[in-house]
């Protein structure tokens, strides 16, 4: 017998049920929802969800035999002509470093002494004779004699026997022609690894290079632009008016503290690395201002043998060690001309006055005007120098 089966449309009107029995009524309601577009849209779409999430769960990434481009941490921001060592800077905390943790704070109970004990190191006053080698680089830090053991290990500057200070040692030679001098110091170094190795090898040695204190890798970065014949700076994060709004970090010089706190706290900026002629300020417009908070800080830096450049906040602070103000920032407006401007205006007043001192942050179109600006200075009748050279007593 044959049998024949016929094509029925996907949803039909429920055939005539008999009885008046619930599972009857329940059959029919079902029916009808299922006759409705919207729900059975809306079930369809369920239905592909869950058997699309079913298929990436059997098979795996969905992008898998996407092409992909992996890259070496190592050529990211590559060095071109690098000294031997540079790597250094890679590494999270180089030997010696101080950690960066507050329980680091465990120093010296006489803050102010001079820290000249010969059984923390050697302390022989013997320094290497060459200020620089034949290729123009800096004599490798810690210097023989100019330092001692800090907070965490690390190398803490003192004043050597001979009476030889980190301020004269750490800078970079100069000798003036008699023309104008220019100068300039660039900041914020060694949180951002292709701009502070953009700004080591492609700036000129003559420009002074300011690195933040929670840099990883701080004393490779250091030894780094040493090699390229940078003199350094060490940045001290200091309180500003809008704190702690704006808050420079762990370790912040705070106008407030008691004397003993603010040096434990130098104590650990200063002893994070080694090669640096002196500190500079990160922010600090109350901590400047404040009288007391000034004393203990210039003091501290004297007993060290340290210097004092700032971005002009302090301008209007002397003290016993060689200072030095900027006359202005070159890059608070971030546009290739106005860095210009700033930098023509610090031409000015060299010529006005003899000698101008510039600040700006190593932002990259930062790094790129100043590279364009010094090659053409000697031209214009002037001489580009080291931030040192400005420093007075």
């Amino acid at each position: 017998m044959a049998v024949s089966f016929s094509r029925k449309p996907a949803y039909s009107a429920p055939a005539p049920v008999s009885g008046d029995g619930e599972g009857a009524d329940l059959r029919a309601r079902i029916l009808a929802a299922a006759a409705n577009p919207y729900i059975g849209a809306g079930a369809a779409a369920l239905l592909f969800l869950l058997s699309l999430l079913l298929l990436i769960l059997l098979t795996g990434d969905p992008n898998k035999g996407s092409p992909t481009v992996r890259v070496s941490l190592t050529k990211i921001g590559a060095t071109r002509n690098a000294p031997e060592g540079w790597f250094k800077a890679l590494v999270n905390e180089s030997e010696g470093e101080a950690p960066l943790a507050p329980g680091a704070l465990d120093l010296s109970t006489q803050p102010f002494a001079p820290h000249q004990d010969p059984g923390a190191v050697a302390l022989t006053g013997e320094v290497p004779a060459p200020a620089t080698t034949a290729g123009g680089a800096l004599p490798q830090a810690p210097i023989a004699g100019l330092y001692a053991q800090g907070p965490g290990g690390g190398p803490l500057p003192v004043i050597s026997p001979d009476g030889r200070m980190a301020s004269q040692a750490y800078a970079r030679p100069f000798t003036g022609d008699g023309r104008p001098r220019v100068a300039l110091v660039i900041g914020g170094l060694g949180l951002n690894p292709q701009t502070t190795r953009q700004a080591i090898e492609t700036l000129p040695p003559e420009i002074t290079l300011s690195f933040a204190p929670y840099a990883d890798g701080l004393q490779g970065w250091i030894d780094l632009a040493r090699a390229h014949g940078h003199e350094v700076l060490l940045e001290a994060p200091m309180e500003p008016n809008d704190y702690p709004a704006n808050d420079p970090g762990p370790y912040t010089l705070i106008a407030a503290n008691r004397p003993e706190e603010t040096v434990r706290k130098l104590e650990w900026l200063m002893s994070r690395a080694s090669g640096y002629f002196g500190l500079t300020n990160y922010l600090g417009s109350r901590f400047v201002t404040d009288d007391a908070a000034m004393t203990t800080f210039t003091t501290a830096l004297k007993s060290r043998g340290l210097a004092f450049i700032d971005d002009g906040q302090a301008s209007a602070r002397g003290g016993a060690i060689p200072r030095a103000s900027a006359d202005r920032i070159i890059d608070d407006e971030l546009s290739s001309g106005a860095i210009d401007g700033q930098l023509k205006m610090l031409e000015v007043g060299a010529g006005a006055r003899g000698q101008a001192l510039g600040s700006g942050f190593a932002y990259p179109v930062t790094i790129n005007q100043v590279r364009l600006w010094a090659q053409g200075l000697a031209g214009r009748g002037l001489q580009l120098a080291p931030a040192s050279a400005m420093a007075r007593r």
